[in-house]
């Protein structure tokens, strides 16, 4: 059986390999087609300086001592108001449907 397993692993290690290489192979050539790099890197790393900050926000609301439970309340609360007004019934998920779709029509029309 640790025959069998050790098979098992040198064949995942080999497809894992190989789709690593797929991987960056297509991750270049991309880059390649990129025409403004600067744009990208600044955006880029403006994402990660946008996740750090957000880190650290949460960990400073994460301290207060009552406020992370408020926090999963009022989730809460909006997750079954939610459920109730468009999920429920038939008819509010129409009414979802084509807000969503004439949301989706509005970001089109921008482009």
């Amino acid at each position: 059986e640790s025959r069998r397993f050790s098979q098992l692993l040198t064949k995942a290690s080999e497809e894992t390999a190989v789709d690593a290489g797929e991987f960056f192979t297509d991750l270049k050539e991309k880059w390649d087609k990129v025409e403004n790099k600067s744009t990208v890197i600044l955006y880029g790393g403006g994402a990660i300086v946008a996740v750090w900050l957000s880190s650290i926000f949460v960990g400073a609301i994460n301290s207060v001592p009552l406020l992370p439970k408020i926090m999963e309340l009022v989730g809460l609360g909006y997750t079954g108001w939610f459920v109730y007004r468009y999920l429920l019934f038939k008819s509010s998920r129409k009414e979802l449907a084509t807000d969503i779709e004439s949301l989706k029509k509005k970001i089109a029309e921008t482009e």
